[in-house]
C-alpha cells in the first residue's frame, strides 16, 4: 500500500499514528533533538491480580497503533512497546483466591515485590504475577519490553526524576492539592516513603523536604522521625504523580487508557511537563459494560475473561471486538461472541475484493498487520451452532458429517481452522444455547405451513438438495402460500418451533447442509412435541 493510503485512512489506529507523527514534527520545530530514541508506546499493568480482558485490550489496541505508525513511516522510525508493571504498589488486601491467604496478612501495604509468593514459584507475589502477565502476553505473540516499577525505582532509573520532583515539590503540590478533599490536603505528599522498620508503603505527610540533600523527613509508623533519600527505591510516588513521572522518565510518546482516567489525564500531563518531559499522545477508550449495562468489574465478576472468550471463539474475533468503536461503551457478554466471530470472517472474506483504500480502513489490516490469512470457512459460526442444535451434537465429529455434505473435499486435517471452529460451536452450544432452549407449540397456521414445508422437503430432488438458494426460495414460497403477512414471522416460527430459539441463520443454507430429509424429520418431531 502507498503512504498516501495510510495518511488518509479513517481507521482510528491510523488517526492516532498520524497524531504521533504530528507530535514528532512539533518537537522538531521546537528544536528538541530525539537522537536515536525510538517512539515509545506504553501500557501499564496492576499486578495485584491476574491479567484480564482489559489488559489484553490495552496491549492489542496499542499494538494496532504501533503497527499503523510503522506502516505510515515505512519503518524508518524505530519504535518499541513497553509494558510497565506497578509492582511497587503496596498490597492493599489479600486476594481470597491465593493459597493460605492468612499467611499474607502480615505483609499488607508492603510492595508487591516484597510480599512472599503464596504459590511458591517465584521470589515474590509481584514476581509471580509479572510472570503470569508475560506468559499471557507471550501467548498472543505480542512484541513488547517488560519493565518492573520496583526495578525502575530501585535500580536508579527513576532517580533523576525523583530528585527533580523534590526540586519541584511545591509545583507538584500546586497541581495536586486543588484536586483533593480538605482532609486529605492536610496530609498529602506526592512521595510515599517505604518504612525502614516495617517495609510498608506509608501515606504520611512530609515534615520537611530537602532538594539539595535529596531527602525527605517524616514520622515512621512508631513515631520516630526518619530522613530518607528519595533515590534508590526508598520512596515511590503517589499514583497520579507516578503516572506523569513515568511518561517523562521513559520518554513515552503514546499511551491509551480507560475513561476512568480521563479526568486525571491533565494532571498526568502537567506533572510530566513539570518534570521536564513532553506529555504523550493520549487515547481514551470507553469501558466495557455487562449485559445489564453496568461497568464490568473484576471484583463483581460480571464480565468475560480472555480465557472465557477463547474457549468459544478464535483470538482474532476478540481482537475485532477490541478494534470496533473503542470510544463507544459496548456490552461485553457471552451473546456477542457468535456475532463477532461471523463479523470477523465477513471482514476477512471482503478483504479479497477490496482496494487499497478499503483495506487500510478494514479491521482485518489491524488484526493481522496487513497480512491476513486467506482461509474463510464455507459455513458461518451461527450456522454451525444451529447444526449442533438440530443434531444435538456432543462433539465436532458429528458436525463434520454435515459440513462434508456441503463441502465434500473439506476435512479436519486440511482445514484445522474450520475444525477448531466446529469445536468452538459445540462448546458454545453446550454451555449457552442448550440450557436456554425453549421450544413452543405452533399455531394452527404455523402447523399447516410446517407440515407443508416438511412434505416439500421430502420431495426435493437429490440434485437440488444442496442448493441453498433454491431451498430458501421454496421456504419463502411456503410462507407466502400460507398467508404470512410478514415473512419474518414465518421464519421466526420455524426457529422457535423447530430449534427452540427466536432467530437463526439463513434457513435455506441450514437445510442445504443439514439435509432436506433430515430437516423434514426435524419438523415432524417438533410438530409431534418430541423436541421439548
Amino acid at each position: 500500500m502507498t503512504n498516501e493510503t495510510y495518511m488518509t485512512s479513517k481507521a482510528w489506529p491510523f488517526e492516532q499514528a498520524r497524531a504521533i507523527l504530528k507530535r514528532l514534527d512539533i518537537e522538531k520545530r521546537r528544536g528538541i533533538d530525539r537522537g536515536d530514541r525510538p517512539v515509545v508506546f506504553e501500557t501499564g499493568y496492576g499486578p495485584s491480580g491476574l491479567p484480564h480482558i482489559g489488559t489484553f485490550g490495552e496491549v492489542v489496541r496499542t499494538t494496532m497503533v504501533r503497527n499503523a505508525f510503522v506502516a505510515l513511516t515505512e519503518g524508518k522510525i524505530a519504535t518499541k512497546l513497553i509494558c510497565v508493571s506497578d509492582d511497587m504498589d503496596g498490597m492493599r488486601k489479600v486476594p481470597p483466591t491465593v493459597p493460605n491467604p492468612d499467611a499474607l496478612q502480615d505483609y499488607l501495604q508492603q510492595p508487591l515485590t516484597d510480599v512472599p509468593d503464596p504459590f511458591g514459584t517465584h521470589g515474590s507475589y509481584g514476581a509471580h504475577m509479572n510472570a503470569r502477565l508475560r506468559a499471557f502476553l507471550d501467548g498472543f505473540g505480542f512484541e513488547y519490553e517488560f519493565k518492573s516499577a520496583t526495578d525502575l525505582y530501585r535500580s536508579g532509573a527513576y532517580d533523576q526524576f525523583l530528585l527533580r520532583a523534590l526540586e519541584k515539590f511545591d509545583d507538584i503540590m500546586a497541581v495536586m492539592l486543588p484536586t483533593l478533599g480538605e482532609e486529605r490536603r492536610a496530609t498529602y505528599s506526592p512521595f510515599l516513603p517505604i518504612s525502614p522498620t516495617t517495609g510498608r508503603v506509608l501515606y504520611v505527610p512530609m515534615k520537611s523536604v530537602d532538594a539539595k540533600a535529596g531527602t525527605i523527613t517524616f514520622d515512621d509508623e512508631d513515631g520516630t522521625e526518619v530522613t530518607l533519600p528519595v533515590t534508590g527505591g526508598n520512596v515511590k510516588l503517589q499514583w497520579k504523580p507516578d503516572f506523569g513521572m513515568r511518561w517523562a522518565a521513559l520518554g513515552v510518546d503514546f499511551e491509551m487508557f480507560g475513561k476512568d482516567h480521563q479526568d486525571n489525564a491533565p494532571i498526568y500531563s502537567r506533572i510530566c511537563k513539570i518534570l521536564g518531559g513532553e506529555a504523550p499522545v493520549q487515547y481514551v477508550y470507553e469501558l466495557f459494560l455487562d449485559e445489564q449495562g453496568e461497568k464490568i468489574s473484576k471484583s463483581k465478576g460480571n464480565g468475560i475473561s480472555v480465557e472465557d472468550w477463547l474457549k468459544y471463539a478464535p483470538a482474532e474475533s476478540l481482537s475485532l471486538f477490541q478494534f470496533q468503536k473503542p470510544r463507544a461503551a459496548k456490552k461485553l457478554y457471552f451473546d456477542v461472541i457468535p456475532k463477532t466471530v461471523d463479523e470477523y470472517f465477513q471482514h476477512l472474506d471482503a478483504w479479497k475484493r477490496q482496494d487499497e483504500k478499503a483495506r487500510a480502513n478494514s479491521p482485518i489490516w489491524h488484526i493481522h498487520n496487513g497480512n491476513p490469512p486467506s482461509f474463510v470457512p464455507p459455513v458461518t459460526f451461527a450456522l454451525l451452532l444451529n447444526l449442533v442444535s438440530a443434531a444435538n451434537a456432543s462433539d465436532k465429529d458429528i458436525l463434520w458429517g454435515f459440513i462434508q455434505r456441503y463441502e465434500p473435499t473439506a476435512n479436519p486435517s486440511d482445514n484445522p481452522a474450520l475444525d477448531e471452529l466446529a469445536g468452538y460451536a459445540v462448546a458454545y452450544y453446550q454451555d449457552f444455547v442448550k440450557p436456554n432452549k425453549a421450544y413452543r407449540a405452533p399455531t394452527d397456521q404455523e402447523r399447516a405451513a410446517l407440515t407443508d414445508l416438511a412434505g416439500r422437503l421430502k420431495a426435493v430432488p437429490e440434485a437440488e438438495a444442496s442448493d441453498g438458494e433454491a431451498l430458501q426460495t421454496m421456504i419463502f414460497q411456503v410462507g407466502k402460500d400460507h398467508a404470512f403477512e410478514n415473512l419474518r414471522d414465518w421464519f421466526k416460527a420455524i426457529y422457535e418451533v423447530c430449534l427452540g430459539q427466536s432467530q437463526g441463520p439463513r434457513f435455506g443454507s441450514f437445510v442445504a447442509i443439514y439435509g432436506p430429509e433430515e430437516t423434514a424429520q426435524l419438523i415432524d418431531n417438533a410438530l409431534a412435541g418430541k423436541l421439548s
